[in-house]
């Protein structure tokens, strides 16, 4: 009950600030919109000069982007630490994080939390329902239910990866980053992995498993019966990842000596 009471006093005081200054965020908005729509006509392009890409069709590849939006955007909302090695160890601010009475992770958090993403919740399922109307996908009761258990897992796949990747920092005070080739690379896992190389789609299942944010969960609501185990390994990938990402994180901080001067 703490921590929930903290969560929503940072929530409530993120909204003051954002809304002192509503033309930023109007922005921001818009720009992370002209995002996604950028990468959707990647797309449309890409399928303006086939019919099909490795078996699978143009509605199929939209319907797993829209899908790969909902757990990427609740990422982006609580778990924006891109910047964390920089700013937190280089500049010094674990420090005063540490000074706290309350996991230092949770602060990380909930100080770099971006609400505004969560917008792209709505872009995801606005082009999963076109998609899913155009294949003629029919929904049947336990659909929403397990949409709802694979974005959550889809969710801590993402956490877990990047939070283990925040953790190196604690050994490693160098400014530069391995984030920014990361969500490059997180990228591949919008599109079936079968059109990539073995090498890949084993580095993109069991090393990096983005594909357990996209088309792994999609192929489900997709009928692909085939990938099916993958589906349903989405929930139980991600909460082995973000534990394993927790682990790394209390490890780091007992190593964690400071900024010096």
């Amino acid at each position: 009950m703490f921590y929930l009471s903290m969560f929503f006093q940072y929530v409530a005081q993120y909204m003051k600030t954002r809304m002192q200054y509503r033309t930023d965020l109007i922005i921001e908005i818009t720009s992370d919109l002209l995002f996604q729509a950028v990468n959707l006509v990647f797309i449309l392009v890409v399928f303006g000069h086939t019919h099909y890409l490795s078996g699978w069709n143009r509605e199929e590849i939209i319907f797993i982007y829209g899908f790969f939006l909902v757990p990427y955007a609740i990422f982006s909302s609580f778990f924006n630490i891109w910047d964390f090695n920089d700013r937190y160890i280089v500049k010094g601010e674990m420090d005063r994080i540490l000074t706290r009475p309350i996991h230092s992770l949770f602060q990380v958090i909930l100080e770099r939390m971006e609400l505004e993403s969560l917008f792209g919740i709505v872009t995801g399922l606005g082009v999963m329902l076109y998609a899913g109307r155009k294949l003629g996908l029919e929904l049947s009761w336990y659909d929403p239910i397990m949409f709802i258990i694979f974005v959550l897992g889809g969710a801590l796949v993402y956490a877990g990866i990047f939070i283990a990747l925040a953790s190196i920092g604690f050994w490693s005070d160098a400014k530069t980053s391995i984030m920014p080739m990361m969500y490059n690379i997180g990228n591949y896992g919008r599109y079936p992995v079968d059109i990539y190389h073995s090498v890949i789609r084993f580095v993109l299942t069991w090393i990096l498993p983005f594909a357990f944010v996209g088309v792994y969960p999609s192929s489900f609501f997709l009928g692909k019966e085939e990938w099916y185990h993958y589906a349903f390994m989405t929930p139980v990938v991600g909460i082995l990842f973000f534990l394993l990402s927790i682990f790394l994180w209390n490890l780091g901080v007992k190593q964690y000596r400071g900024a010096g001067n």
